[in-house]
């Protein structure tokens, strides 16, 4: 086990990010390329990506977009979701799981977490599932997949029976789980990668997730869920103002005419965008295993101290157990309260370590207090919260720059104990 050194006065000169994008020559090469190309906006390199994603991923197609908040207001809009019908996620999460819930007109309902857990409490979403309900969005935070086993025997627990409205929820042909996996790509639990367990995934590829496109995302569905060629072709018309040609399709030569099929979005990826994510995604693999390695450096370091950090990996991820993707280093302090917490924060400031919170459960924000929710009704969420804090997680990160941030966890925890910080 790593010995912790002690810190004689404060590091002024040393900086630590809580979550820069890790570039190298090889994507600079291949957004140039995409520059010199003439193809800046949706063409070949989008349709490049979304072709090894989903060999990646271990699904037939993938829809790249300009975010997974699209991505996921997108699958729902797939399912025919929209004003009248309720879709359930997690209380804790970031807003855009329970946004784009929003953005087609339905109505969002909250779970909270198991007690001394970052996942929905499967019991109450039974409860929780009525004759409105259309879908559920779980989300797997820090890059860790839910237990997809649980959400589907909790589904099929409800008393409610499914109902489908309309063809592409008769296709699918129970309650649809659309997930929230803007952190977990690359993760694999009980036999499934992450895009494989739900029937529909959402993934995010913005600049501070593990594979990123500085903005973007993606939406996937599991073999058998959907038609593929439909689906995608719904996708591609949603993304770019329902057009049923888009640029690529229409520089062949005479192809200029295209029809509008209905008033759509405009969401799609671009081709310097995917230029990014093919390089990041061939060098994936290597940096999820330089992930695990700093996870065990943390838990190596922290692993006396009354903390409590998620689990990342346990068991055969093949089998019965689960690997994350490594995405957030989640860290819970034992017995401690919001004030404590966020004195630490800045402490670890002052020595140069960036840190953060993943998250304000929704029902302590203004948009979610304006719909009527109440953190009262979330006692599970707000203990997860008050005493949580996120530790850099990311692979510009030394060996040596995680023993620093150890070290210096440890002495600003003792630092305010002894001041009497509650």
């Amino acid at each position: 086990m790593p010995k912790c050194r002690t810190i004689s006065g404060m590091d002024t000169q040393r900086r630590i990010s809580f979550s820069p994008p890790d570039i190298t020559q090889a994507e600079i090469d291949e957004v140039v390329s995409a520059l010199e190309s003439g193809w800046i906006t949706t063409g070949p390199k989008t349709k490049q990506l979304e072709c090894d994603l989903a060999e990646y991923i271990g699904t037939s197609k993938v829809a790249c977009l300009n975010s997974a908040t699209a991505a996921l207001e997108c699958g729902l809009r797939l399912l025919g979701i929209g004003p009248g019908d309720e879709v359930i996620t997690s209380a804790y999460t970031y807003t855009a799981s329970a946004s784009a819930i929003c953005h087609v007109g339905a109505t969002p309902v909250l779970c909270d977490v198991a007690p001394e857990s970052f996942e929905m409490d499967y019991a109450q979403l039974t409860s929780l599932i009525s004759a409105k309900t259309r879908a559920v969005i779980p989300v797997d935070i820090a890059g860790r997949m839910v237990d997809y086993d649980a959400l589907y025997d909790a589904l099929n627990a409800a008393p409610i029976s499914w109902n489908p409205a309309n063809e592409a929820q008769e296709q699918i042909g129970h309650m649809p789980v659309l997930a929230d996996a803007a952190h977990s790509l690359g993760a694999r639990r009980h036999g499934l990668n992450a895009g494989q367990a739900a029937d529909l995934t959402a993934f995010s590829f913005h600049a501070v997730k593990n594979f990123t496109t500085a903005e973007g995302g993606a939406l996937t569905w599991k073999q058998g869920s959907l038609n593929d060629e439909d689906a995608y072709k719904q996708l591609m018309l949603m993304s770019l103002h329902g057009q049923t040609k888009d640029a690529l399709a229409k520089d062949k030569a005479g192809a200029w005419e295209y029809d509008i099929a209905y008033p759509g979005w405009k969401c799609n990826m671009t081709d310097m965008q995917a230029g990014l994510g093919l390089a990041q995604l061939r060098r994936y693999p290597e940096l999820l295993e330089r992930r695990r390695e700093l996870i065990a450096l943390y838990e190596a370091y922290l692993g006396g101290e009354s903390v409590t950090l998620l689990k990342h990996y346990q068991g055969d991820p093949d089998t019965d157990g689960f690997a994350s993707s490594g995405h957030l280093m989640l860290v819970r302090l034992i017995g401690k309260k919001r004030s404590f917490r966020d004195a630490l924060i800045e402490r670890l400031a002052n020595r140069g370590i960036a840190s953060n919170v993943h998250y304000k459960p929704l029902p302590m924000l203004t948009a979610y207090k304006n719909m009527g929710f109440d953190i009262i009704d979330f006692p599970n969420a707000y203990a997860q919260f008050e005493n949580e804090i996120t530790l850099p997680l990311h692979t510009l990160l030394s060996d040596d720059d995680v023993a620093y941030i150890c070290e210096s966890f440890i002495d600003c925890v003792r630092e305010l104990e002894t001041e009497g910080v509650q």
